[in-house]
């Protein structure tokens, strides 16, 4: 059996990471049609000249978590293509590439962080019109991974979504055994997940467990409240304009305590996995294919995100990892060629029987969701379980409040300042950082 992949270059590739779609099920067209065969990706025609695509991913991708996700299959689609493979390390950033004249031609990173890196360099490229050739049809993908490209773009088609990442509820089955405490449930709310872990809190033969763990800007940036960190019509922060905010920081970095500030450390994803112990852990969906070596090493299952009880069944927003073609590519129909072949059924069945969420809203396809993985006993149909929340509007300097507002967060954790107190020195370093891109931006 493959190994699952053991590498993700950056934390933002677990933004990308991270490697997950959730929507209402429908059925829609697919990505390219033959004749009287709907649904079917059309075999590629043998190209007049030698073709070579080259990918390269911003977030760090490694080649291994490549080709096991996406390298492999095209290149079987596509046996008369080239396909190349950098990301971004040391001597290899973008500013790196373009300064040395080094082409690419697709590119990907999560949504957001995409076109912030893109647009300063002028990298982007509207696929509208290639999209058209090769009937890529928008519909059939979850609705809130293209509201947000366009949102973005002024309504251009910059890139598309690939797979997404969403955040579920992971949980130590040997914890909860150990102390006698009930699994956590599909439907639970927020209030009684804390309450299940205030009860696993606590030390037990000079081992502290806790009882719930997470990656603070991953909750800011998928918050299941669709809370936009920027008033884009103002260019100013939201922390103290939104009284959802408050709700948040109440949520996610005071009730899972026995008491303000009785954990310094908020655990993570190597406390769950590594330590082991961690009772339950609010993480990226994709960390099933990144860090599968991990997680043979845990008893583990997973069940959807809580949700707020005057929001049942919806789950965090979807943070897509989206491909685009670069403003430079050299041939960039064969480049759409590809990417319609990556967002048809076909491909996206085979992201979703990895454990990889696809972006589709398939049935067939969302159906298949881990069927394959090593893991395939464990509860995947979690990861498609909630309704996606809204995607909220966001700024290209998006992720620098993501930072500011987590960092707060982690502050109130640590019982180091209150939620009123946090909150207004996060508003002030906010407009600081807003001001500064502002500024670096100017045309």
């Amino acid at each position: 059996m493959r190994k699952t992949i053991i590498k993700a270059g950056s934390l933002t590739l677990a933004l990308c990471l991270t490697a997950a779609s959730l929507a209402a099920c429908s059925k829609g067209s697919e990505t390219t049609e033959s004749a009287g065969q709907p649904g079917q990706a059309k075999p590629p025609a043998a190209p007049k000249e030698p073709v070579e695509l080259v990918f390269y991913a911003i977030n760090g991708d490694s080649e291994e978590s490549f080709n096991f996700r996406f390298g492999d299959m095209i290149r079987k689609k596509f046996p008369d293509y080239t396909i190349k493979y950098i990301f971004n390390q040391k001597g290899m950033t973008l500013q790196d590439l373009v300064t040395s004249g080094t082409r690419f031609d697709i590119t990907y990173h999560a949504v957001g962080f995409y076109e912030n890196f893109l647009t300063p360099l002028g990298l982007l490229y509207d696929m509208t019109d290639l999209m058209k050739a090769q009937k890529v049809d928008v519909s059939r993908f979850e609705s809130t991974t293209i509201d947000a490209i366009k949102q973005l773009s002024g309504g251009k088609m910059y890139s598309l979504p690939v797979y997404g990442n969403n955040l579920v509820l992971y949980y130590n089955k040997s914890i909860f055994d150990k102390f006698g405490v009930a699994y956590p449930t599909s439907n639970m709310t927020w209030n009684q997940m804390s309450e299940t872990a205030k009860k696993l809190t606590r030390e037990d033969g000079g081992v502290q467990y806790y009882g719930f763990g997470m990656n603070p800007q991953l909750v800011t940036r998928m918050n299941p409240l669709s809370i936009p960190n920027a008033d884009l019509a103002s260019n100013s922060p939201t922390i103290n304009k939104n009284d959802l905010w408050k709700q948040f920081f109440q949520t996610f970095f005071l009730d899972p305590q026995s008491s303000p500030g009785s954990l310094k450390t908020i655990p993570d994803s190597n406390t769950f996995l590594k330590e082991k112990n961690v009772a339950m852990m609010a993480y990226i969906s994709s960390a099933i294919s990144i860090s599968g070596d991990q997680f043979r090493q845990v008893d583990w299952d997973l069940v959807p995100l809580p949700s707020f009880s005057d929001k049942p069944g919806v789950g965090s927003q979807i943070n897509s990892i989206n491909f685009g073609i670069t403003s430079i590519a050299k041939n960039k129909e064969a480049a759409m060629e590809v990417l319609a072949y990556m967002t048809s059924d076909e491909f996206q069945t085979s992201l979703a029987k990895k454990g990889i969420m696809p972006v589709l809203k398939s049935d067939a396809v969302r159906n298949a969701i881990g069927q394959e993985s090593e893991f395939k006993a464990k509860n995947f149909k979690a990861i498609l379980q909630n309704a996606p929340a809204p995607i909220p509007p966001k700024a290209l300097y998006d992720a620098e409040l993501v930072n500011i507002y987590a960092k707060y967060g982690t502050q109130i954790w640590q019982g180091a300042v209150d939620i009123n107190t946090a909150m207004r020195q996060a508003e002030e370093e906010s407009k600081k950082k807003i001001e500064e891109y502002l500024n670096q931006n100017k045309k």
